[in-house]
């Protein structure tokens, strides 16, 4: 079926030149897929070789009783993977339109305006109508909170795809400093520009499903969910079954392809189908070939048997398998529960899902807050309980969501936890209490089991480690991914001033080392210069200590040679001998004199042992006579 619609769709547009997809898959399905019909209700009439009737305005569409009519999915079908939107209030005017009054609660200082306009006006409509209130020009009007969206002033608000609600904030734009009017005027023009290009631009998106290539053209205004179900009338894969990879992150279903981030005008994605459908599809077609092929005693048969080994050998296999919790009853380690928690979840939602960590609760918070500021990541704590009925979906749909795990992966230290039985739901109160306090025991132990599944967030600012925010199981996608971001912001936030702080902490500990280092360095340097003086200071008394001991030692021999010459001196001769006897006065280096008398021949060297006995020896003195001057010392 999905091969014959894809060669009607072809020649479709190859005789009608009709490139966008959607509105080529809009007039098939206005004509049942019928080719001829469809071609005859686009082309004009004189392109035609018979003239009908000119068609009304308001085309009647026949109704086919033959034709067995192809269902049409509710939007609460199509969206299913994320956020069912509400459809507002419409109206009706004098010409037989609907339109749509869209509400806008803007906060202004301590004001808030509340303005409805049509989904029909435009953003220059509600600034318009904000001078009227505020008495500001919209020049220097800037509204901000438009969620993922840009500012459009000529963009009518059915295109942008807002809620029927919406919260702005308004504030002043001052023309001092910074950009001029002018300069703020052509920025704005060449934002609006681009913006524009992409909303009348052309979109070819490559998709790439079960080994085939479909390339399909949409203009930027196309939402995405638009395109799912293009892409289920070319497959027959319905949206809730469509596994779409390659979409940016943080966008919904009802995103514009120009607002979504996507690469223009060209971007690449990926779509599997749902195993767990393809599992349920698979075991239906089997049971009607069964029905089909039995004639009506063989059917009974056959049915009966087959409804057996069905429930025998898959219904009570799976229903098995779903019911075995994800941690035992009354597990003692901490660690053998969150391995088997991680292996069971595995076991019964798949491979894609965020990877849990393996280890104590104690272990996890090291992990994420105990590390320097610039390594910590955010904890969240998984809380799972088989007896909601939330499980199933946020387990396949919420945590298997691309965006999701990316999240996850880049910014969380996950760690999951099985509360199903008491004992277990007990050993958790426990670990938190001892973790992190009674307060953030008291709170998980007062989420509802009809609104688990829950994500606990928690994140270290400063030194106080505690809980952020309670994801419960009861959000979308959209709400689950706005609180995980919003985490993440703060913790961002923070972070990056306890990373500075840490940085600037580390310079300052950093001066200081070096600070001390010097000091030391310094001091080292003193002691040495000490150590050096005292060093010399005890090498000169040393060696003052080996002079004077060398001297007395000299003096000491000096002395006994004195004695010693003394002692062999001959006694001065009396005066009573007469003419034999000569008297020798002797100057003395320190001027005075001294005499004494000596045997005219007595030898010279007498005369020299008197003056070593006086204390003037040879070796150091010398002996001049006074007329003829001469050394006597040389004759001895």
């Amino acid at each position: 079926m999905s091969e014959n619609r894809e060669e009607i769709l072809a020649d479709f547009q190859a005789c009608t030149g009709i490139e966008d997809v959607a509105e080529a898959i809009y007039h098939l399905d206005e004509t049942n897929w019928d080719l001829l019909r469809a071609v005859s209700r686009v082309m004009p009439p004189d392109t035609q070789s018979f003239q009908p009737r000119p068609d009304p305005d308001v085309m009647v569409v026949e109704d086919d009783g033959d034709i067995p009519a192809i269902p049409v999915e509710t939007a609460t079908d199509m969206m299913e993977v994320g956020n069912n939107v509400g459809h507002p209030p419409t109206k009706k005017t004098s010409r037989g339109k609907y339109f749509t009054m869209l509400k806008f609660n803007i906060q202004y200082c301590d004001r808030i305006i509340k303005i409805e306009l049509p989904d029909s006006g435009t953003v220059n409509d509600l600034k318009i109508r904000l001078q009227r209130d505020l008495k500001i020009a919209p020049c220097r009007q800037l509204l901000s909170s438009w969620a993922r969206l840009a500012q459009y002033d000529n963009t009518p608000f059915s295109k942008l795809m807002l809620p029927d609600e919406n919260s702005l904030h308004l504030t002043i734009k001052q023309n001092e400093g910074g950009f001029t009017a002018d300069d703020e005027y052509v920025l704005y023009k060449c934002r609006i520009n681009a913006v524009t290009e992409k909303l009348n631009g052309t979109y070819t998106l490559n998709i790439k499903f079960e080994g085939k290539t479909y390339n399909l053209k949409y203009q930027g205004t196309k939402t995405i969910l638009e395109v799912k179900g293009d892409f289920y009338t070319l497959t027959n894969v319905h949206v809730r079954n469509q596994i779409w990879s390659g979409w940016p992150p943080n966008i919904d279903d009802n995103t514009m392809l120009a607002l979504s981030g996507i690469n223009y005008p060209e971007h690449d994605l990926v779509v599997r189908r749902n195993s767990q459908s393809n599992h349920n599809k698979e075991k239906k077609s089997l049971q009607q070939v069964v029905q089909i092929d039995s004639d009506d005693d063989e059917f009974e048969d056959a049915s009966e048997g087959f409804t057996v080994d069905d429930e025998y050998f898959v219904d009570n296999d799976v229903a098995t398998k779903r019911t075995e919790p994800l941690i035992p009853d009354n597990v003692e380690d901490e660690i053998v529960g969150c391995i088997t928690f991680a292996e069971q979840f595995t076991a019964r939602y798949g491979h894609i899902h965020p990877a849990f960590y393996q280890g104590t609760l104690d272990d996890a918070i090291k992990e994420a807050c105990s590390k320097p500021a610039k390594d910590r990541k955010i904890l969240a704590i998984y809380l799972h309980h088989d007896a909601s009925v939330l499980t199933n979906v946020f387990c396949t749909q919420l945590l298997g969501f691309e965006s999701v795990m990316q999240m996850f992966e880049n910014n969380f230290i996950l760690w999951g936890w099985d509360i199903t039985f008491e004992s277990n739901r007990a050993k958790l109160q426990q670990a938190v209490n001892t973790c992190l306090g009674s307060t953030a025991a008291m709170s998980l132990r007062n989420i509802p089991v009809d609104r688990l599944p829950a994500i606990v967030l928690i994140m270290k600012i400063r030194s106080t480690t505690e809980i952020f925010n309670v994801v419960h199981g009861n959000v979308g996608v959209n709400e689950l991914l706005s609180s995980l971001i919003e985490c993440v912001e703060v913790f961002t936030e923070h972070q990056r001033v306890e990373v500075k702080e840490e940085q600037e902490r580390a310079e300052r500990e950093l001066v200081k080392l070096e600070q001390d280092l010097a000091f030391r360095e310094s001091l080292e340097a003193d002691r040495a210069k000490e150590e050096a003086k005292r060093m010399q200071e005890q090498a000169e008394t040393e060696a003052r200590r080996r002079l004077e001991s060398e001297k007395a030692e000299t003096e000491a021999k000096r002395e006994a040679y004195r004695k010693t010459v003394e002692a062999s001196l001959p006694p001065e001769p009396p005066m009573s001998q007469g003419d034999s006897i000569t008297k020798i006065r002797f100057r003395l280096p320190k001027g005075e004199n001294i005499e004494r008398r000596f045997q005219a021949n007595t030898p010279l060297k007498v005369l020299l042992d008197f003056l070593i006995v006086k204390g003037y020896p040879t070796e150091e003195y010398k002996v001049i006579s006074s007329w003829p001057r001469r050394d006597v010392s040389n004759f001895y």
